[in-house]
């Protein structure tokens, strides 16, 4: 069985024999800035969802302020 490092060094024989040595940079550059892109839906995706929990936990229970006004 192949280890990852020889697994690795497969996949970069590939690439170069695929793309060639001049566009690899280019490829690799166009992957990396994918990758931020979806990092950065991810985190907002993520915020959005923990401020809709936030708002849903406002409305469920009211603060201690609100508490007191009602018993009045």
């Amino acid at each position: 069985m192949l280890g990852i490092g020889e697994i690795l060094i497969i996949i970069m024989v590939i690439a170069v024999v695929f793309f060639g040595v001049k566009e690899i940079p280019k490829l690799v550059r166009t992957l990396g800035r994918a990758k931020g892109e979806f990092k950065k839906g991810k985190m907002e995706i993520e915020k959005e969802l923990k401020d809709a929990e936030n708002e849903a936990l406002e409305e469920k229970e009211p603060s201690n302020f609100e508490k007191k006004d009602e018993t009045e």
